[in-house]
């Protein structure tokens, strides 16, 4: 009896263990078919007809960052991306430190891309919390991506590396918006690990790509049929609010001695990644 007794409760714990493990598997919500590069001003003028002959299927693109910044290469990568034929999808990176600038963030987000014609969803690029905690961050992220949805009537997605995807954002956001995932080791060795995501819809595997028709380096990544829309129809026409006036510049810092680029980054609300990326820094630590 008592051996009965002692195998069932091993079967039991074994029965939990493997739906706990199953239930936060992370892995691709489905076939990871489609190629894919996501871009900003860091690089420059792009021969998108090369890209596309080097078997590019996907590429994001920078719309615009914080209130008033929009990305100078937007419209021109938007243009010439859609003439050779690559599927298209915006992204923005919130600079937010409480939900009424999320929402005019998202406002903003929503008037540069107005009336353009979008093939994947939209996305929310939020990294750099600038010492918000985090229930205010899940509750800005949340306050950013319904207002967008509202205003543009497409589906929302969020960026985020696995750190974030642990331990910040939570199961409100997961549960409602699906992720685009950073992550540049083996895509095998994270299967078992508990995220707030049980699946992603793409990867960017990698932040030193070399792509034909590019100078430099470019993120790679790999995208399921999930990322795109059901509705590509063309954005609404949403006003720029009144209150920001569009700014494109790009600002030159001279380092002083004590700096980190996480400081930099910070003061300028741009990741550690690309201010490395535009200077061509390979030790980032350095």
């Amino acid at each position: 009896m008592k051996k009965f007794i002692h195998k069932q409760i091993i079967l039991l714990i074994t029965y939990f263990f493997i739906i706990m493990t199953s239930s936060f598997a992370i892995g691709p919500e489905s076939n990871l078919s489609y190629l894919g590069i996501d871009v900003s001003e860091w690089q420059g003028y792009i021969d998108y007809e090369k890209v596309k002959e080097a078997g590019i299927d996907v590429v994001f693109i920078k719309a615009s960052q914080g209130s008033n910044w929009k990305d100078p290469y937007f419209e021109i990568n938007y243009e010439n991306a859609k003439q050779n034929g690559l599927k298209v999808g915006f992204y923005h990176y919130l600079t937010a430190v409480n939900e009424e600038e999320a929402m005019q963030e998202a406002k903003f987000f929503a008037s540069v891309i107005s009336g353009k014609q979008v093939d994947c969803k939209l996305v929310m690029d939020y990294e750099t919390f600038q010492g918000v905690d985090i229930n205010n961050i899940n509750k800005i992220s949340n306050a950013f991506l319904e207002t967008v949805e509202e205003l543009t009537g497409k589906q929302m997605m969020i960026y985020s590396d696995l750190s974030n995807a642990i331990n910040v954002f939570g199961r409100d956001l997961s549960s409602k918006y699906p992720l685009w995932l950073a992550y540049y080791g083996n895509r095998n060795n994270i299967e078992d690990i508990r995220t707030n995501w049980d699946s992603y819809i793409g990867i960017q595997y990698n932040d030193r790509g070399i792509i034909n028709g590019i100078r430099g380096y470019v993120d790679e990544d790999l995208y399921s049929e999930e990322i795109f829309l059901e509705d590509n129809k063309n954005l609404p026409n949403v006003e720029r609010p009144d209150n920001s006036e569009i700014s494109s510049e790009t600002i030159e810092y001279i380092v002083q001695r004590g700096d980190t680029l996480s400081q930099i980054a910070t003061r300028y609300r741009i990741t550690v990644r690309e201010i490395a990326q535009i200077n061509n820094i390979q030790n980032v630590n350095l």
